[in-house]
């Protein structure tokens, strides 16, 4: 039985969740324990379940329609004239194929999108559409219409994305941290509390978030 490493590069990356888990390495993960069957992932299609049955022994069942179903390559497109510049599609997006700033108009990388739709749901003013990357019929589908060079290129922006939101997740927890400390060490001056009692509990209140921040990041996994 392969690992869940080994289970992984046999995904699309596309990181659409569509299979019930988080992203591809969780449903990896959720293989290589028995926990998931092989025929989850829409993108994929019927080849990536040859694919994965081939690699864990499992017999080859059809694509789950609970799971979606195997079809074209589509690209998300940005309307221009609609578009209000919130920025919750880039956040949405787990391959960073989306780029603009506050209150101006977003833009799709079209070669980098993986078509997840994740930024559909997230657009509060529908501004977004799925346009299919091959206009005349038939379309390829499955892996037929994605390629393992998509996939590695997927998967490799999906990391940097994940390192880049867990850094900055750390980075503002230190900034918070910090500020806490400070705000212990000068809590009579900046709270202008005379009474010793009420200080000491507020002393205590910050204390004990200071402590849960440290827990926090003994965490595994939380640097």
């Amino acid at each position: 039985m392969p690992d869940a490493r080994q289970i992984n590069d046999l995904l699309p990356q596309t990181q659409c969740t569509s299979c019930g888990y988080a992203d591809c390495a969780h449903y990896a993960e959720a293989i290589a324990d028995g926990i998931a069957e092989i025929n989850q992932c829409a993108p994929g299609g019927a080849e990536g379940i040859v694919r994965l049955a081939q690699a864990t022994g499992r017999p080859v069942i059809p694509l789950n329609p609970a799971y979606g179903v195997e079809g074209p390559r589509y690209l998300a497109v940005i309307d221009e004239n609609w578009c209000i510049g919130c920025t919750l599609c880039i956040r949405a997006c787990p391959v960073d194929c989306i780029v603009g700033s506050p209150r101006h108009m977003h833009t799709v990388i079209e070669s980098q999108c993986t078509g997840c739709e994740l930024c559909i749901p997230a657009c509060p003013v529908d501004c977004i559409s799925l346009e299919p990357v091959q206009e005349q019929a038939p379309r390829p589908t499955g892996w037929a219409a994605w390629s393992q060079a998509d996939a590695d290129a997927a998967r490799t922006r999906y990391s940097q994305r994940q390192a880049r939101v867990q850094r900055a997740q750390v980075e503002n927890d230190e900034r918070l941290a910090a500020k806490a400390r400070h705000k212990l060490e000068h809590l009579a001056e900046l709270t202008k509390i005379s009474d010793e009692a009420e200080l000491a509990r507020k002393r205590s209140v910050v204390e004990a978030a200071l402590a849960r921040a440290r827990a926090r990041r003994a965490q595994p996994g939380s640097n």
